[in-house]
Order: C-alpha cells, then structure tokens, then sequence
C-alpha cells in the first residue's frame, strides 16, 4: 500500500467502510439529503476560528513542553554548587530527561492511536507538570535522575500527539505551516526559560522555576481536557458516535446544516492496521529511516546547546546571566528561522529543509577554528541558532505527514523517539567534551551533523518526488 491523501477523496485510507454514513444503520441517509464529505470539508476550509482555537491550544502544550524540559540548563549552574555535580554527573540528568522522551514518543504514539490522541495529551501533559514539580522537591541526585526520567517520558509523548491530532484539523497546503507554528511554542519556552530564571533564581531559588512550570502545566492539562476535540479520524476509525463527530464538525462549518447520518469520508480501500510494519510499507522503507535518521542528526545539534549552551558560554568568557541571556535570544532566533522556513515546506516539499543546515556547516566550523571577539562570537551563534534551529523545526512539521491515519500518531511517535537518541547523545558528548576543558571544538564536531540531516531531507523529497508519494492528508 502506498500512502495517500485521505481528505481529498481521491484513493484515500479508509477511516470508515466506502462512503457509509456515520450514523447507525437505523437512520438510513435520506435520498433528498446529499452525502457531507467531513475530508474535503477539511481540506477545502481556511483557517477559521476553530483551527486557530486548535492551534493556540497546542501551541500552549508545547510552549510548556519546551519550558520544563529546558529550563533544567538555566538552574544547572545553581544544581552543580548546592549538590556538588561534575560535569558527568549534569550530563546524566539531561540525558536522563532526553531518554524517557525517546520511550515517551513509542509509548504515548500507541495510547493515542489506540485509546484516543485528546485522553493522552491530557495525561502527558499533567503527569510532566507533576514530576516538574517533583524536581523542586528532590532532595538527592537520584531524585533528580527519576523526576527527569519520567517526566521526560510524558514530555516525549506529549509532542508527537499533538502533530498529530492538529494537522488532521487543517487543509495540506498549511500543515507544515501550522506544525512549525505549533512548535514555535516549544522553542519560546525555551527562550523565556533564561529570562525567568535570571529573574526568580538569585530571589526565590532554583526550585521556583519549576514551580512555575508544574502549576502551569497542570493548569494547561485542565484547558487541553476541556477545550481541544478528539481526532475526527480516530472517532471515524473507531466507530464513534456520529452525534460526537457531527458535534465536532459544525464547530468547523457552523454556516452549514447537516445531519449527523449525512457524514462520510471518502472511499478508500479497507485496511487492518499492521502494526509498526506499517512505517515501511512501500516507499515508507526508505523514507522512514531517511526520517529517523535526519531528526537524529538535527537533534544533536539542538539540543548539545540547549542542555550545555549556557555553560559553553559561560566558559567563553560571559558572565552567568550574559550567558542566560544570549541562550534565550539564540531560541527565539531558531524559532524566527522556523517561521522563514515553513512556507517553503508547504509549497516546495521537504527537499527545502537541506538548505538551512547546509549553511550551517560552514559557519560551525568557522566558529570552531576561528579566534573572534565576544560580541562577534554572540552574532555568529545566533546566526547559528537561525538555521539549525529553523531546519529542526522543519524536520518535526513532516515527521507523521507520509503515515495513513490509524498509524499517524504512532508514525510522529516513532520518528521523534528514533530521533531523539540525539537528543540523548548530545548532553554525553557535552559532558566528555567538557570533562576535558574543550572550548571551541564542539562546533567543529557538530559540523557533520547537519550535512548528514541536509543530505537524508533532499533524499525523502527525491524519493516521493519519484514515487509521486504525497502528504497523507
């Protein structure tokens, strides 16, 4: 089977039997009622209120994912005085937070494709307010390690779900927009994670800044449970009541009368869910390991100067909260990169995200081998931030869009738990670069990572160029 559209009506995965309406066999669909097609409602709308509600609404989640996972390299100068922590020791606890996010991506991916993508949000989102919360109360290493540990695994599964639930909501030609929008999020919460603890820190200790996060999370969770809808899809796939679903889709179409018994998708061919063999199925053998392998090449990257970036700059000779300052302006620089690139996605395929990490290389090295001023140092690492943090974002936009609908969610999962081993990797070669008092290197050995993360992205867009493959809408 190869992936296809399922909003367009056109050779579409079957979310319900061929054209059958969603109502219960009792209440046939009437002759003089015309069948309302909920796909092409989807993929013929605009952005209205409800697709902005939708997207503000995930946008919050992940502006909190981005602050509690993160926030952690703001306060791990204060975490190394009061406990006495090597850099091995610091490199332990973000890696640590970066491996439950990996076994979160697997987990949550096959809770929400099998009992609901809303439910799951709902609980990823609270358990990773809750152990944020336990991470101001650790007494102990060891508390540290398990409240980064787990809350990393609802952290991880929280993301992949919400690509996955709100690009079923909009048309193709916006999806990679919106995805980038949605994670936009992520990285302000990164950016405001300086700024906050420069403020609450020296005042009130480094516990108050995960305070902050585990309340407002929680309070998120309690938003997502009563203002986000479940998946049309999943309701459709699962044989959901038809009054839900017609619930749901006036709230995308309130001009528009209907009943419930009027509601189809379109005809595709039916098909039982294989299981995780479903992401290699088809062009997907080849474009799902080109997937992993890229997000884990740009998350190296990523996440070597999210976890350690402060410090880095700190050793460069800034002060402690310069270093804070310039990290947070870094983030908001990769998420301003992400809004230069999104557009380019939608309108020219993935083969677009090479060109950013391309530019990278070149600048890495020169930053490693050069000897620059601070202030030249500052600029050129924003430059930096603005590509590789531009072409992360894009990579997570496509992570779940070439998977059928049943396995969508499972699809994001996976491709951002494979990814993250980057993530993982980054905070121990941190910890082995530092332990031997390296300054400038690591920009010389990140270079490869991005040529290898430009070369898998041009790769998938020649191979669904090829295969004439396109987004599963």
């Amino acid at each position: 089977m190869t992936p296809s559209a399922d909003t367009s009506g056109h050779g579409t995965i079957a979310l319900a039997p061929a054209l059958a309406p969603l109502a219960d066999s009792a209440r046939p669909l009437a002759a003089d009622l015309p069948p309302v097609d909920v796909c092409q409602i989807i993929e013929s709308q605009q952005l209205n209120s409800f697709v902005i509600r939708l997207v503000a609404i995930s946008w919050l989640v992940t502006f909190f994912d981005g602050y509690d996972l993160n926030v952690i390299a703001f306060a791990a100068p204060y975490l190394q005085t009061q406990y006495s922590l090597d850099h091995g020791a610091l490199g332990a606890v973000f890696a640590s937070g970066s491996a439950g996010a990996l076994l979160g991506g697997l987990l949550f991916g096959f809770v929400g494709d099998r009992a609901g993508r809303r439910g799951a949000i709902v609980v990823a989102v609270g358990l990773f307010g809750l152990f944020t919360l336990m991470l101001a109360a650790a007494d102990r290493t060891s508390e540290l390690l398990l409240a980064r540990f787990v809350g990393g695994i609802a952290l991880g599964g929280a993301l992949p779900l919400i690509w996955a639930l709100s690009i079923e909501y909009v048309p193709t030609r916006y999806r990679a927009t919106v995805v980038t929008l949605i994670m936009l999020g992520y990285g302000l919460g990164v950016c405001i994670s300086g700024p906050l603890s420069i403020a609450l820190i020296p005042r009130y200790g480094w516990q108050s800044v995960f305070i902050f996060g585990g309340i407002a999370s929680l309070a998120a969770a309690v938003l997502v449970w009563y203002k986000m809808p479940e998946s049309l899809r999943f309701l459709a796939h699962r044989g959901g009541d038809p009054e839900r679903i017609a619930r749901i889709v006036r709230r995308l179409i309130p001009e528009r009368h209907f009943e419930p018994s009027q509601l189809v998708f379109a005809p595709a061919p039916t098909e039982r869910s294989r299981g995780a063999a479903i992401l290699f199925d088809g062009p997907l053998r080849y474009i799902t390991p080109l997937l992993w392998l890229a997000f884990a090449a740009s998350s190296i990257t990523m996440y070597f100067f999210v976890t350690w970036g402060p410090i880095v700059f700190e050793q460069m000779g800034l002060s402690r909260s310069s270093a804070a300052w310039s990290s947070s302006f870094n983030a908001l620089v990769g998420a301003i990169g992400a809004v230069m690139l999104m557009r380019f996605t939608d309108r020219l395929g993935p083969a677009s995200l090479a060109v950013m990490p391309l530019l990278a290389v070149p600048l890495l090295l020169a930053i490693g081998l050069t000897h620059v001023t601070p202030t030249l140092f500052m600029a050129m690492t924003a430059l930096m931030y603005l590509l590789l943090g531009g072409s992360h974002y894009g990579i997570q936009s496509i992570l779940g869009v070439y998977y059928p609908t049943a396995e969508r969610a499972r699809g994001a999962g996976w491709g951002a738990s494979i990814g993250k081993v980057g993530s993982v990797a980054a905070p121990l070669l941190g910890t082995w670069l530092l332990a031997y008092h390296v300054s400038r290197s690591p920009f010389v050995m990140l270079a490869p990572f991005p040529a290898v993360f430009a070369i898998a992205v041009f790769a998938i867009g020649v191979i669904a160029r090829r295969r004439d493959l396109q987004a599963t809408r």
